[in-house]
């Protein structure tokens, strides 16, 4: 648990945070969410001491922390921001491990860590592990930040603002990964951001801020149904209309992130391998620009396809496709009322966003009426 009692901060006349008192439960996931200059990230760093509390105290799990080695208190603490700040001259598995080596960990309970929280994103050890930095994608460079900050088995985690400098479609992977691990591994989360959308989709509690103060502190839905000021519904935007609250039906709500795709230059072996490792009967393909082409089946590569030649032949056009923002009962409507698994969900830039499939569709509308199904 982390509880604030009456913390202010000043920096000369200027005052930056006013008398906070609040409490944070253990394992709960928080978002401090605000606009620019309200103090957010300044609350944030009083976790740490990166800003010191004073006047007033902060306590984690009954401890002030102001009464603890600043040094030693950080790395109880996981923290990630936009930056990522990874090691350049260090390899994954290096970066990774920073924390629990300064920590004296044995090198094999490194291995396990590593192996351990590398398979938790989908980055495989052998494919991962050994590579710089320079090597990896932003989205993966941030995953790393993110298992970096969790490698010692911190009880409480900091994220300023980890995915801002994100594309979009990076960002709602990341929010999703990072939304399922922290449920599996019940941690204490506090992260900052200036995104409503991420903030509804995150959090247990949100905790919006305006000039120092915390002006309401409440659930996603209580914040949407009783914004507590104009500011908040203002930063509601799209989730808000005169009447209140509106759920928006978009066909990117109801799909699926996780889409197995191959490149139009794959062989049919190649194709039919991959299919078989991950137990379906299709692939998505996309052209050399990562825009969406079409997808393949394994009747396709049955009925025309040969050994070593490119899948580029076996192509089916005909698959339905719509755009993310578009209307989610058109989409289903179209998913319901045709033969097909799925339907392909695009970015406006017309690479891939997702699939809306049979199951999505079900769990999406049970979640709808009975909330989170997996809880």
């Amino acid at each position: 648990m982390i509880e604030f009692k009456n913390v202010t901060k000043r920096y000369g006349s200027k005052t930056i945070l006013h008398d906070l008192s609040f409490t944070i439960k253990t394992g709960e996931f928080v978002v401090l969410i605000g606009p620019s200059g309200c103090g957010k990230t300044t609350t944030l760093r009083t976790i740490n001491r990166l800003i010191e509390p004073k006047p007033g105290t902060v306590f984690i799990d009954g401890e002030d922390v102001t009464q603890q080695n600043a040094v030693e208190l950080r790395r109880k603490i996981g923290y990630v921001i936009q930056q990522i700040g990874l090691f350049p001259n260090m390899t994954v598995e290096q970066n990774i491990c920073v924390v629990p080596k300064l920590l004296k960990y044995s090198k094999e309970e490194c291995d396990r860590i590593v192996r351990e929280l590398l398979a938790l994103v989908d980055m495989p050890y052998e494919e991962n592990a050994h590579k710089y930095p320079s090597e990896l994608s932003g989205g993966q460079q941030q995953r790393i930040g993110v298992l970096r900050a969790l490698a010692a088995s911190p009880p409480v985690i900091l994220m300023d603002e980890p995915f801002g400098a994100l594309d979009p479609v990076t960002r709602d992977s990341l929010q999703e990964e990072v939304k399922r691990i922290q449920k599996k591994l019940k941690k204490t989360i506090v992260f900052v951001t200036h995104d409503m959308d991420e903030a509804l989709r995150l959090a247990d509690t949100i905790i919006f801020m305006d000039g120092g103060h915390i002006v309401q502190m409440a659930s996603p839905e209580e914040m949407l149904q009783n914004p507590a000021s104009k500011v908040i519904k203002n930063f509601m935007g799209k989730h808000m209309n005169e009447d209140g609250p509106v759920a928006p039906l978009l066909a990117e709500e109801f799909m699926k992130k996780k889409v197995y795709k191959v490149y139009k230059s794959a062989k049919t072996l190649e194709s039919i391998e991959l299919m078989s490792k991950r137990d379906i009967n299709s692939l998505v393909v996309i052209d050399d620009d990562d825009t969406y082409l079409g997808t393949l089946s394994i009747e396709d590569i049955k009925a025309r396809g040969k050994a070593g030649r490119s899948i580029a032949e076996l192509i089916n056009s005909e698959t339905m496709t719509v755009g993310r923002k578009d209307d989610a009962k058109d989409a289903l409507d179209k998913l319901l009322s045709s033969t097909s698994n799925y339907v392909v969900v695009l970015n406006d830039n017309r690479t891939v966003a997702g699939i809306i499939t049979r199951t999505s569709t079900a769990k999406a509308m049970g979640e709808a009426l009975w909330g989170d199904l997996s809880a």
